[in-house]
Parts: C-alpha cells; structure tokens; sequence
C-alpha cells in the first residue's frame, strides 16, 4: 500500500519526508499497458515518469495549500510531456506523451531536453479562485546555471526549489515497473514553513543558501542512499541506516484513505464541454467520418463515446443553460 512518512530533525532547521508509491503507481502503468493504442511506456520513460510522481507526491505534502499541485516536464525529445497531478487528499494521477523510440539507456537530456528547449513547471491550482486569479506557476529550463543538461529529474527539482524558494533541497527519486519512491531533505525557512508560491523568500533564506553544516550533514547522507535501496527497503530501515545518529521527530504516516492512491476526475460531463467548447461545426464534421466522437483519458484509459444523439443533446443543453434554463426538453 502507498505511504508516505514526515519528519523532522530535532532542534535543527531540517525537515524531511519519504513515499513509497505502490499499488497507486502499478495502476498508473497497468491502465497504459491496457491502451491498444500506445501500450507500456518504455523502460527509461517508467522511471522518469515515477520519479516524478514521486516527487510532486513529497512537493504537495511540504505546503500548506488547498488545490492540485501539477509536475509537468514539457520535452523537445522523444518525451514530449510527463505531467503528474496531486491533490491535497494525495490522490494522483500522472501520464506520458511518446513520440519516437526511447531505448533502453537513453539520458533524460535526450528523452526530453534534446535541443536544449526542455522545461520544468510547477502549477498550483486552488480549488476555489478569487475573480480574475490565476493559478501560480514556475518554470525552470533542464540546464544548470553554466548552461549543462541536467541528467536527473532530481536536480532539475532541487534547481527549481534553490531558485524559486532560495532553500537548500535535497532529493533522492527511483521508480521501476512495482515502487515509484523518493526521500526529500530540505532546509527550513528561517520564518516557519515555506510553500511552492513563494512567500515565505527572503534576502535572510537567500543568504543561508549552502551555510548550514546541520542541512549540509544531513543531506550528504541522503545522497549516499542507493536506488535499490529506495525501492527495496521500508520506510523504517532506509530511516535508521541513514540516521540512526539523529534525533527524529516523525509524524503520523499518510497511508491507505489519507495517503497517496490513484485517482482520476475526468467524467463524461467535463468530455462534453470540451466538446462543446470545439464548436457545433467541428463536431459536425468528425460525425460524418464516423460513427460517434470517441475521447479517451490519457490519465486513465476511459474512453468516452458521444454519437450524433448525443452530441446533438450536448449542443442543445448549451443553449439552454445560456438561455439560463437548465432543464432538458
């Protein structure tokens, strides 16, 4: 079962959490090897794709924020999109867009930075928006400041944090076909808990950048941690082989209903509108090539069918709702 584990360093400004992603992250595969149309994701396609819901999994239980937190990784390679979106129940959904071969062995700077145009976002998207808000979101490329390729998902993500937040993070993400997994480390705000909009930066934050030999400890240990054991061991043993001199204060893991599970909120409603949104005409058009509109969940495999009746009512219930009548005749 899915979990995921915080904890904090006694009397030292660090803060930390792991997740092990199980039966949530063989759904998320087992639903793309369904696809008769796209089937598995390449091996090295699997592991970017985990490690980044792994990630943004550790991201959303570090800020106090009541809306989905969406990973997306846009590529200029073969791996044109990896996106993952968590909610503050910590149900996730994550998929991939394949275009060309990924064999085995390829580096992420050819799977997605090919050309050196890839990017990294993070969007906070609040379940209830004041007229006129935007969700907040931050973009960084997949190169470092002297203009290299970044060959882990991790460093782009510690990149992101360093330069949005100005805090000192630390991760450590594996994923294979069973366990998508990661342990995040991370130096605290000098004013309390930080979050992912970034108000709690400061010129104070910014100057500690690198200068705490408490974090700096801390996270050496956490690099030595290897990938097999990420994936292989519990939360409790990767703890104590790690920090068994260190003080932990450990919280109540997040497991089974308030830990990470799959979960999809596309529903034939939201598909109609889309529709709708497309224009009479359009959908016109594809009705006269075939028999119904067929669109599939590229996060869950549904596939959503409207034929003419249904499109025709679609349309019909528009005007009506823009009449301000609601009902159905």
């Amino acid at each position: 079962m899915s979990e995921l584990h915080k904890f904090l360093f006694d009397g030292l400004p660090v803060r930390g959490a792991i997740v092990r992603l199980t039966d949530s992250w063989q759904e998320i595969l087992r639903r793309r090897a369904s696809n008769t149309e796209h089937g598995p994701y390449p091996s090295e396609v699997q592991s970017l794709l985990g490690e980044i819901t792994a990630a943004a999994a550790l991201m959303q239980s570090n800020i106090k924020f009541d809306g989905a937190l969406v990973l997306q990784i846009f590529g200029d390679g073969p791996v044109k999109l990896a996106v993952t979106e968590v909610q503050p129940d910590f149900s996730l959904r994550s998929t991939a867009t394949v275009v060309g071969d990924v064999p085995n062995g390829t580096p992420l700077s050819q799977m997605v930075n090919a050309t050196n145009k890839g990017r990294c976002a993070i969007t906070l998207d609040p379940k209830t928006k004041f007229p006129g808000q935007q969700p907040y979101q931050g973009v960084v490329p997949l190169f470092d400041d002297a203009g290299a390729p970044l060959e882990r998902i991790s460093e782009v993500l510690e990149h992101y944090m360093l330069q949005s937040e100005q805090l000192d993070t630390t991760l450590v993400l594996a994923a294979d076909d069973k366990v998508a997994a990661g342990l995040l480390i991370q130096r605290l705000p000098l004013e309390g808990a930080g979050n992912l909009a970034g108000s709690m930066v400061s010129r104070e934050n910014e100057e500690q950048i690198g200068l705490n030999e408490h974090y700096n400890r801390i996270a050496i240990l956490a690099k030595s941690l290897k990938s097999e054991e990420l994936l292989q061991l519990d939360v409790d043993t990767v703890l104590r082989r790690l920090y068994w001199e260190e003080p932990l204060t450990r919280f109540e893991p997040l497991i089974g209903e308030t830990g990470p599970k799959f979960q999809c909120n596309c529903s034939r409603e939201r598909v109609g509108k889309m529709i709708v949104s497309l224009g009479r005409e359009e959908a016109e058009s594809i009705l006269m090539e075939r028999n119904d509109i067929e669109v599939g969940c590229e996060f869950c495999g549904v596939q959503y069918r409207f034929d003419p009746v249904d499109a025709a009512q679609l349309f019909t219930d528009a005007v009506l709702l823009q009449q301000g009548n609601t009902g159905t005749h």
